[in-house]
């Protein structure tokens, strides 16, 4: 699972990957400026990743 969040959603997203997987998420700074945000039309700054497995 990858969420792409901006700076505003990081939070959401972190909460989602810990109340799913329960352990701590996995956090990358984004390099494509063309990603969005999932909750959100703006810049997409991080992707938060599934501890188990990374994408």
């Amino acid at each position: 699972m990858k969420i792409a969040c901006c700076l505003e959603h990081v939070e959401l997203a972190l909460d989602i990957i810990v109340d799913e997987f329960e352990a701590a998420p996995v956090i990358h700074n984004v390099e494509n400026s063309s990603t969005t945000c999932e909750y959100c039309q703006n810049k997409a700054m991080y992707v938060v990743c599934n501890p188990q497995k990374e994408e």
